[in-house]
């Protein structure tokens, strides 16, 4: 019967339906093989202590509201059930249920005595949610159910991984070197499967500019980061901004993919600024400003970008450089729309 259940939840967890359906799917594939009376599927916010909840059976909106807070948070970790361990029942701790603020205030009152609860952790260790399953008898769950349960506790969390489909999504950023999650408040954590990069360390200027894409609602953005400083010793990086489908885990932003440039057309460090500038809607003169230089100097750097992009006109050569890639950002710019 293991074998059955585990083969249809990976089913489930492989399927492109969304984050909702997967969940919803699970729990009723999950509760033909280990019974119970009402159940909840939460996701674990990575930046904070508190579950975002993203399916449940036989719960009344009071009761699911209660497990989404603080409280219930607190109680999970106290207990250790946030933990990577066997499924846990309220019967297995050395004190009443009623000792709980959990089980006092909003289980007990709504007729639940007893639960099997685990936390679901991907093959790195990373905690991606948690399960309770709640019962309204009376008896502890039989040693043949906790053991069922604790056989199929490794394929759940694949099925309501939300970073499953943003890590599928930063596959197709052709030669992708480096990856990050980004979440709110500009917080990351290592996108699975991929190097980690300073430029993509909490708090960089390219973390920045990533989450104000995000924040103005574009869900793909892509632009040219210089390596070593303003004036690119390193070369340029290729910068990927794709924000998340999956609308149910609120913490969860999108993700931001390194990758090589293959292509600059010739263009030295300073013309990609001033392409950049120019793509932004800077005047010359806001050029000049912004990269402290003569306004002679920005002309004679657009008359080799015109001629290098073969672009008749500075609007033609903005719109052709933004079309292949070609984009610098300068965070300070003024211009930008």
């Amino acid at each position: 019967m293991s074998a059955a259940a585990s083969l249809e939840l990976a089913e489930i967890a492989g399927s492109a339906a969304p984050l909702p359906s997967r969940a919803r799917d699970t729990l009723e594939t999950l509760r033909r093989h280990v019974p119970f009376d009402a159940a909840w599927l939460a996701l674990a916010d990575p930046v904070g202590s508190s579950y975002t909840p993203v399916a449940s059976t036989d719960l009344d909106p009071g009761t699911l509201g209660y497990l989404s807070g603080p409280t219930t948070a607190h109680d999970i970790e106290v207990t250790g059930t946030d933990r990577s361990r066997p499924p846990l029942s309220v019967s297995d701790l050395p004190y009443p249920a009623a000792n709980l603020r959990t089980w006092a205030e909003c289980l007990l009152p709504a007729g639940i005595h007893e639960n099997l609860s685990v936390a679901l952790f991907d093959g790195g260790g990373r905690h991606v949610g948690f399960l309770a399953l709640f019962y309204g008898g009376t008896e502890p769950p039989s040693t043949v159910v906790r053991r069922r349960l604790h056989r199929l506790t490794r394929v759940l969390a694949p099925g309501i991984d939300p970073l499953r489909s943003l890590a599928a999504a930063s596959r197709v950023v052709r030669g992708a070197t480096a990856g990050t999650v980004l979440y709110r408040y500009g917080a990351t954590r290592p996108l699975p499967g991929m190097d980690g990069d300073a430029l993509l360390a909490q708090g960089s200027p390219v973390i920045a500019l990533a989450h104000s894409y995000i924040d103005d609602g574009q869900v793909f953005a892509s632009f040219l980061w210089p390596r070593g400083g303003r004036h690119a010793p390193d070369g340029h990086v290729r910068v990927t901004v794709l924000a998340s489908p999956e609308k149910t885990a609120a913490s969860l932003l999108g993700t931001v993919v390194l990758s090589p440039v293959t292509d600059l057309r010739g263009l030295t460090p300073r013309e990609l600024e001033v392409l950049g500038l120019l793509i932004d809607g800077c005047s010359n003169q806001q050029i000049a400003r912004a990269l402290v230089v003569a306004p002679r100097t920005v002309a004679a750097h657009l008359e080799h970008i015109l001629v290098k992009l073969d672009a008749h006109s500075r609007t033609l050569a903005a719109v052709r450089a933004e079309r292949e890639g070609l984009y610098v950002p300068l965070p300070s710019s003024a211009c930008r729309g």
